[in-house]
C-alpha cells in the first residue's frame, strides 16, 4: 500500500474528472481528458503549489475548509467525501481529538425524567444528550416534530437533521439562528476532547461542509438557554415557539421545553394535539 494514499486519491480523481463535468471548456490541445492542476486549484480556491504538495504527500494536513473545497471541485459523492476525510486523518497520524478517557455518552433518559415528561403533556418537550440525540419526548413533541422529519431514523439527532435534511430549511424560518445555537451548545456544553463530538463533527464536516465547520470553529458564540423558533408547520401552519433548556450536568443531558409564544400558536398546537382550545396557554416573550 502506498504511503501517500491521500495524494493518490486526489490525483486519481483529478485525472478522472473531465472539464465538461465541472463547466470548463475542453479545448483542442488537451493531452489528458482530466483536469489540469491549475484548473482544479482554481475551482477549489487554492494555489497550484499547495495542490502539488498535497498530491505529492509533502503536505498531509489540509483544513476542513480545503477538504470541502476539493470535494466540491471534484463533485465527490458522500461516500467518497467520507473516504477523503478518513485518508486525511490517517495521513496526519490519527485524530488528536479522540480521547479514550472521556465519560460514556448517555443513550437513555432516566425514569424520573420520563415521569417529568409525562407531566409536561401536551407541551412539546424532549430530553437530549450532549451531542443532540433525542432520548425521550412527549407525545406533544412527536406531533410537532414528527411531520417535520426530526424524529426519522433509529436514533434521531437534532444537529444531523438540521444540517443534512433539506426539510429543515423549509420548515424553520430562523434556520441560521437555530444552527448557531445548536453548534454553540455542541462546542461549549460537552466534555473536553470528547470522542462522540469529534465523531459527529467529522461526519457533519463531510455532509454539511462550511455551514457546519465555520460555526464549529467559532468559539465566540455562546449557547442560549432561552430562545424562540419560527416554524412553518406542514399541518399546523405558522408557529412561534419559546424555548427553555434546563441542563442536567450529572447526566450529560438537557430537558428542552417548547411553549407557544402567542395565542394563535397555542390554538394551533391544541388542534394538532386533538385537544380543546386552552390546553396550552401562550407565554409572552420577556427580556
Amino acid at each position: 500500500m502506498s504511503d501517500n494514499e491521500l495524494g493518490t486519491f486526489l490525483r486519481t480523481w483529478r485525472e478522472a474528472v473531465t472539464p465538461a463535468e465541472v463547466g470548463l471548456p475542453t479545448g483542442p490541445r488537451r493531452r489528458t481528458p482530466g483536469l489540469r492542476r491549475a484548473e482544479m486549484a482554481t475551482l477549489a480556491g487554492i494555489s497550484v503549489e499547495y495542490l502539488t504538495r498535497l498530491e505529492q504527500g509533502r503536505d498531509r494536513n489540509p483544513s476542513a475548509q480545503v477538504l470541502g473545497a476539493l470535494a466540491d471541485a471534484l463533485h465527490l459523492s458522500l461516500a467518497d467525501r467520507l473516504l477523503l476525510r478518513r485518508l486525511t486523518k490517517e495521513a496526519d497520524g490519527g485524530d488528536p481529538l479522540v480521547c479514550a478517557a472521556a465519560p460514556p455518552l448517555s443513550r437513555r433518559a432516566r425514569p424520573t425524567l420520563r415521569a417529568v415528561l409525562d407531566h409536561l403533556e401536551p407541551a412539546p418537550a424532549l430530553v437530549v444528550n450532549w451531542i443532540g440525540d433525542v432520548l425521550a419526548h412527549t407525545a406533544g413533541y412527536e406531533r410537532l416534530a414528527g411531520p417535520l422529519g426530526q424524529l426519522d431514523g433509529e436514533r434521531p439527532n437534532l444537529l444531523r437533521y438540521l444540517f443534512t435534511d433539506e426539510r429543515a430549511r423549509r420548515f424553520h424560518r430562523d434556520w441560521s439562528h437555530l444552527a448557531d445555537d445548536l453548534v454553540a451548545r455542541l462546542r461549549h456544553d460537552v466534555p473536553l476532547r470528547d470522542p462522540y463530538v469529534a465523531e459527529l463533527a467529522d461526519e457533519l464536516t463531510v455532509t454539511a461542509g462550511a455551514e457546519f465547520t465555520d460555526r464549529f470553529a467559532d468559539l465566540a458564540t455562546a449557547p442560549r438557554r432561552t430562545g424562540s423558533q419560527h416554524i412553518e408547520h406542514p399541518e399546523a401552519g405558522p408557529l412561534r415557539l419559546l424555548q427553555e433548556t434546563l441542563a442536567l450536568p450529572d447526566e450529560g443531558q438537557s430537558l428542552v421545553v417548547h411553549l407557544p409564544a402567542d395565542e394563535a400558536t397555542a390554538a394551533a398546537l391544541d388542534r394538532l394535539n386533538g385537544r380543546r382550545p386552552g390546553a396550552l396557554r401562550a407565554v409572552g416573550e420577556t427580556g
